[in-house]
């Protein structure tokens, strides 16, 4: 697909640099609407996860993986730099720059271990199996919480993410001004009251 933008309006250089933008701006928007869809996402990892699978699980909320998995940022190896997210949010989701740049310079495999200690992956599972039981389980347990509540959550994670502690404080103010006027603070403090699990409470679709 890319070798034939480079043939687009014969050798004109503008034109084969612009359709490629246009298609790289493309492949970056298929991994970026993980990380904007408003629900959670959680990735699970088993074997080789390697070049694009990175793009992928960094743009994910979640990362689970299987002790026999490994990560790599192959791109270096193959002429290029990693394009459509990776250099852009991994430094981000393991907070070391240092260790990011040792990964995308060799493109040396990191086992899972290694991505549990710097915070790429939240758990490790014994096999496939015990690890999409895990990420079931933690999908549901997040299913049961308020809607409000947790969309909420993962849009100002994002934003604090990308900005400054005042100007998210600011931008909490400005969303929960609204969302704390939902019936589900009402029906969460009430099951707290009782012992209730969120799984007992009943909210409303968002």
């Amino acid at each position: 697909m890319a070798g034939d933008l480079l043939n687009i309006e014969g050798e004109d250089t503008a034109r084969k640099s612009w359709h490629l933008r246009q298609f790289i701006k493309q492949c970056q928007d298929s991994f970026s609407v993980l990380e904007k869809c408003l629900k959670p996402v959680i990735a699970a990892v088993h074997g080789a996860c390697i070049g694009g699978g990175i793009d992928m699980i960094t743009a994910c909320d979640i990362r689970l993986c299987t002790h026999d998995a490994w990560f790599q940022v192959k791109e270096v190896d193959i002429g290029l730099a990693a394009d459509v997210g990776t250099l852009q949010r991994l430094p981000k989701v393991i907070g070391n720059r240092s260790l990011v740049c040792e990964l995308a310079y060799t493109g040396r495999k990191m086992m899972s271990d290694e991505a549990h200690c710097c915070g790429l992956i939240s758990q490790i599972f014994q096999d496939k199996d015990s690890m999409m039981d895990g990420a079931f389980e933690l999908a549901s347990e997040i299913a049961s919480k308020s809607p409000v509540a947790v969309q909420g959550t993962k849009r100002n994670l994002l934003y604090s993410r990308d900005h400054t502690i005042q100007d998210s404080l600011e931008y909490m103010a400005a969303w929960n001004m609204s969302m704390l006027q939902t019936d589900d603070v009402v029906k969460s403090a009430g099951a707290v009251m009782q012992k209730k699990t969120s799984k007992e409470v009943t909210f409303s679709k968002l």
